[in-house]
Formats: C-alpha cells, structure tokens, sequence
C-alpha cells in the first residue's frame, strides 16, 4: 500500500439565524470597540489612551481593520485553519471559541485546542457566535463569514465585532458563482504567509508570526530539495463519492503540485473545487491519488477507507493505474485547504512520491 498518515471545507448551511438579544450585542458594542477599531465602528469608542500601543492599520479583503492596544481578548475562529493559525502563535488564552472542522486538531495543538471552546463541528448560528461574546471573527472561507454562512461581515461590524477573512480566498479569487469559486491567480503559500503575519499583528505578536513563517518555510525546503516529481501526475479527491469534488489547477493543491515540480490531471480548470464525473477521472488516469481522509460526516465518501473502498470497488475506477497499484496518499482536509497544513501536505506527498520510485 502506498500511503503516508495523515479542499476546500466549503461551507454548510448555518443553523436558523436568530437575531441576537440585547445583552450580546450591548457587550459587543462598548467592548470590542475598545479593543479593535474598524472602519465604521461607533464613534462612542473613543480615543487609544496615551499609554496604548500605535494602532496597526491593515487591508484585508477590501476592508480596512485598525487595531489599537494589545488586541483580542476573546477571539472567534469561524473555520478550522484560522483556528490552527491563532492556536500555533500561542493565542488559546485569548480565543472564546472555534467552528467548522474537518479533522482532528494539527499534531502538538491538542492541549491547547482542549481549552478552546468549540462551539460547532460545522457551521454555528449567528447567535450561537454571539453568546462566545466575541471581540473579534475570523474565518478561512467567505461562504462561512458571508451570506449563506454564519453571518456576513456588515452583521458583525453593526455590533461592534472586527472581522478578518483569510486572504487566500479573496485575493485573486472570484467567488461571484456557485461552488467553491475559481481562481483568477494561482495561489502561494506566500499568501498563507500573509495571513499568519496579519492575525500576529492584530493580536500584537508579530515576532511569534515571523518565526512560525520562518519553521514553515524550512519544512518546505527540507521536504522538496532534489525532488523532481515532473513525470508525475496527481489527483485530489477531497470529498463526496456520488459526485466527487476534485481539485482545480490553482487553490493549495496546486501549491503541492508546483512545489514538487508534478503536475495536476486537472489543471485545466481554474474552478477551486470542480465536481467531475469518475467517467473523466478514469479517463486522466493519474499516477497517485492524493486522498483527503476527513472525519466529518457533511458527505458521502469522507474517510480515506471509504473513498478507498468505493475506488477499489466501481468497476468505472478499479481499474485505473493509481487504484491496480495502491498509490494513495492520505491527508488530511487541512492540508488541501489554504492554511497552514498545506504544509503537511507537501512533506506527505513528497515523501510518498520519493518512495514509490516514480520520481527521479
């Protein structure tokens, strides 16, 4: 079997949407406004006093976030990579709860995660973010901080909450259709690395932001040096048996293929997350099949094992050259999305791609 351990977790329709009662939107109104200002929250904030840090002024996703003192105190990440990010710079202490997960936590988070309250495994009510009495949003994903999703960004700044959208899909992306969007610019992990440093200046710890960017640019370097994986086509399959969700040419797996120098079956569509028929898969015959093994229950074929047995078993694919030879690499939903993980999944596919004796 060819497989290491372990795209998108797109976003699921929010539980009913209540308005929010007095006493959450009061709080929000005078506290978060004290601590974050944001263009066009109240006037009634305030000045920063003479002892408060210089406000830190950035763009993010065509609105500006002015961060004034030390920062957060009770923080809410909407989607799992924004949670993996504040937790990996140190900030559980300062998070009143996290949503929308696809796996497990990231390996060495776990004890800091535990102190999190964790208020959704998919996507909370606007009310539900409310009651964690937040002083700031963050999210990975627009289909989650937006209509459709937990609430739009507007909602939150009416209530005197900052919000911050994980760059990596607004920038250079059109989310204007349905789906999961397309990609107008192929994305980097330079914009991850844009992410990390915005969040650790929004809560005052720019120095542990230059150092996680520095640990993640050397795994890359380790897990890539002397590869050549230019013979070699590959296939992302995060989720859903019936109508499978493949990746596109140009979202974090695209960051995979280019750092291994391989190349994408699928290139050929800017789409994030395409739903593709097994007709045309077969039909591209990739040499391995990079497989997101989720422990969600949002889709059929979420698990590694599942989507395994449905390959091995259809008589559309069983056949195929990757599924006759086992070459499956296993990894998480994370590491097929624009966060951190992304990472992980280089070293993964990477080191699978240097043992199966495909590349040179």
């Amino acid at each position: 079997m060819f497989r290491t351990d372990g795209p998108r977790a797109w976003a699921l329709d929010a539980e009913d949407i209540a308005l929010p009662g007095t006493r959450p939107a009061l709080f929000l109104a005078q506290f978060a406004c004290g601590v974050i200002l944001l263009t066009g929250c109240g006037a009634s904030a305030g000045p920063p006093s003479p002892s408060s840090a210089p406000a830190r002024v950035l763009d993010n996703c065509g609105q500006k976030v002015e961060v004034t003192g030390e920062g957060p105190r009770r923080a809410v990440s909407l989607n799992q990579g924004t949670t993996e990010i504040m937790l990996s710079l140190g900030l559980a202490d300062r998070m009143a709860g996290t949503a929308t997960w696809t796996d497990p936590v990231m390996k060495g988070l776990e004890n800091a995660n535990a102190g999190v309250e964790r208020l959704a495994e998919n996507t909370p009510s606007f009310e539900k973010v409310l009651d964690a009495e937040p002083d700031f949003v963050a999210a990975s994903f627009a289909s989650t901080l937006g209509r459709g999703g937990v609430a739009t960004r507007e909602q939150f700044h009416e209530l005197g909450v900052p919000t911050y959208l994980s760059p990596s899909d607004c920038e250079g992306k059109d989310n204007s259709g349905s789906g999961d969007g397309s990609r107008t610019e192929p994305l980097s992990m330079d914009t991850v690395y844009g992410e990390i440093r915005d969040l650790a200046l929004i809560f005052g710890e720019e120095e542990r932001g230059e150092d996680l960017v520095a640990r993640l640019k050397s795994r890359v370097t380790r897990a890539t040096t002397g590869l050549d994986a230019s013979d070699v086509t590959l296939l992302y399959w995060f989720s859903d048996a019936k109508s499978p969700y493949m990746a596109g040419c140009c979202g974090a797996p695209g960051i995979i293929t280019g750092e291994l120098g391989a190349r994408n079956v699928f290139d050929d569509t800017a789409e994030e997350w395409p739903q593709i028929n097994w007709e045309t898969v077969a039909d591209r015959n990739p040499d391995v099949l990079v497989i997101g093994d989720l422990t969600r229950k949002a889709q059929t074929g979420e698990s590694a094992a599942q989507k395994i047995e449905f390959l091995e078993s259809n008589p559309v694919t069983r056949n195929m050259d990757a599924v006759k030879h086992q070459r499956y690499v296993l990894v998480s939903g994370q590491a097929m999305n624009p966060a951190i993980r992304t990472v992980e999944g280089i070293e993964q596919v990477a080191a699978a791609l240097r043992r199966s004796g495909l590349v040179k």
